[in-house]
């Protein structure tokens, strides 16, 4: 196990502790859960530079690197729709274009064709990343930094989450847009036969 897979695979526990502290009620949870957020985010960009830089490139570290993005971002979307901050729908458009996605890949993977990250899923996974990012931000802004500093951050911190919502349903087109490019793309592995 190398420092990029390990800094990938901290992704996961990650995600775990971001999605506790969106649930405390103390002072700072909310502060400390966005900088938890913010430093696994770039720790998703920071394991491929390392892996590059290192020359420790692997089909593990590709596959683990998507498949984290994938859990971290989908967990934390799940706890802000149990506390009603972006709609059901739109989080099972994701869920069902990342089975989908994941699936060709498994079958592509079995007839000895690699299916490698394409730019709209980038994208996609950069856009979900800032979208959390800014609906993270609100509570810390509405409760620590208000209570901190004595100032009322009503204005900014609605401001700030409808551009979170907005930012998530870029977020949501692009996904819809990079699967139905995968599909096209790939649709030979999903619909042709192997010929005997």
């Amino acid at each position: 196990m190398n420092l990029p897979n390990l800094i990938t695979l901290s992704r996961i526990p990650l995600m775990f502790v971001v999605v506790w502290l969106m649930y405390q009620q103390w002072t700072g949870a909310a502060t400390l859960a966005f900088w938890l957020f913010i430093a696994a985010a770039i720790g998703d960009w920071l394991d491929g530079y390392l892996a590059r830089k290192m020359g420790l490139i692997s089909l593990f570290g590709k596959f683990m690197d998507a498949l984290t993005d994938k859990i971290f971002v989908v967990g934390i979307m799940i706890a802000f729709v149990e506390q009603n901050i972006i709609p059901v729908y739109f989080v099972l458009i994701v869920l069902c274009r990342e089975f989908l996605i994941s699936g060709m890949r498994m079958m592509a993977a079995a007839k000895g064709v690699v299916v490698a990250a394409e730019r709209g899923g980038k994208t996609k996974t950069l856009t979900q990343l800032i979208a959390v990012g800014f609906l993270l931000f609100v509570p810390m802004l509405q409760g620590d930094m208000a209570g901190w500093l004595r100032f009322d951050f009503s204005d900014y911190s609605n401001v700030i989450h409808h551009i979170g919502l907005w930012l998530f349903i870029l977020g949501v087109y692009f996904t819809v847009k990079s699967g139905w490019d995968y599909l096209v793309k790939y649709r030979a592995v999903l619909f042709d036969e192997d010929k005997k």
